[in-house]
């Protein structure tokens, strides 16, 4: 993405964002996860707690729990049924309110799938290779481009726009699916008739929290502090991270990845600058930063672990969050599928 493209999307966000405020009536947010395992306090960070903000401001809230697109670069649905439910649980533990906000999954909502035919109609195939997820996902995964990874970023626009869905918290990194899916709203609506918004991506500032090994926190990479540790096994995997054999504790990104990764996993979960730990563990070592790093993470996670482990106790209500969560998104998807028909003439 060019840095002119990037300034002007910037732009808008911040617009929006000084909108939310004041008219918070007028959005209609999605976003959601893939359930390949259990969410850690990267996703807290990155996206949660700025799901639970918009949807205490009042916007309109749609999650997708996003199980079909867990086959976009794995062979197996395993643990599918067991991921999906503790992400409900996980939700719902960190301020997600079902009778605000709409939680499902793609496999119960037929019509939000059926909206892909029409929309590959609207997308080149040299478009659908520019995708920088694509790519990524692709070589990362190790197998064949399938055609399903291929039109995952057509999948995305259904997942905004079967729901009218006009804002969608991202990072810079994942721009180029929202201009995707604005391409696809527009080319529809200049086709057949205007039915759907053009969404805007609400650019968010958080930090990007490292794993415990200094890179990128992901449930893939073994690195991730799950919101479902007990607080000795948070201990347990914070004690085994690695470090170096320097006694003074610095911020260091690029020199001391371990130790940095380490400092600024304390500082989300206190609020404080990763310098001012640093200072104050001083000449102490590691075994200090570990320590302080421990409480910091168990203290801040005390009251998300208490809420999470009394829902757990009730699964029938879990699983009930979830089927009216599909209920009501499959209403809104067979209302949209309905004008799209009407749009484009296929009544019968």
């Amino acid at each position: 993405m060019s840095t002119d493209s990037f300034e002007a999307s910037k732009k808008r966000s911040d617009e929006i964002r000084a909108d939310l405020s004041v008219h918070p009536e007028n959005y209609t947010m999605l976003t959601g996860d893939r359930p390949t395992g259990r969410l850690h306090l990267g996703h807290y960070f990155g996206t949660i707690r700025e799901r639970v903000a918009l949807q205490d401001a009042g916007v309109a809230s749609r999650i997708i729990i996003a199980d079909y697109q867990v086959i976009t670069d794995r062979d197996t649905t395993e643990h599918i049924q067991d991921n999906v439910y503790n992400m409900v649980v996980d939700y719902l533990a960190c301020g997600i309110d079902p009778e605000r906000t709409v939680i499902f999954t793609h496999s119960a909502v037929p019509a939000l799938n059926q909206l892909m035919l029409p929309f590959l109609s609207l997308v080149t195939e040299s478009e659908l290779l520019r995708n920088p997820t694509v790519k990524s996902e692709m070589d990362a995964s190790g197998h064949a481009l399938t055609g399903l990874l291929l039109t995952y970023p057509v999948h995305q626009a259904c997942d905004i726009l079967f729901c009218k869905g006009n804002i969608v918290p991202v990072g810079k990194d994942q721009l180029p699916h929202i201009e995707q899916t604005r391409n696809i709203a527009r080319r529809f609506n200049e086709r057949y008739g205007r039915v759907f918004p053009e969404p805007e991506g609400l650019l968010n500032d958080a930090v990007e929290i490292p794993g415990l090994d200094g890179r990128k926190m992901s449930k893939s990479y073994g690195n991730a502090i799950s919101l479902s540790l007990t607080e000795a096994e948070t201990a347990k995997l914070i004690k085994k991270s690695k470090t170096d054999s320097e006694r003074l504790i610095t911020f260091d990104k690029e020199n001391r990845p371990g130790v940095s990764a380490l400092l600024t996993t304390a500082a989300l979960c206190t609020g404080r600058a990763e310098a001012d730990i640093a200072a104050e563990i001083g000449d102490a070592g590691a075994g200090a930063l570990k320590k302080h790093v421990t409480e910091s993470v168990n203290g801040f996670l005390a009251p998300i672990r208490e809420r999470r482990e009394r829902l757990a106790q009730d699964r029938d209500y879990i699983w009930d969050v979830l089927h009216e969560g599909n209920r009501r998104a499959n209403e809104m998807a067979e209302a949209t599928l309905g004008e799209v028909r009407e749009a484009m003439r296929m009544v019968y």
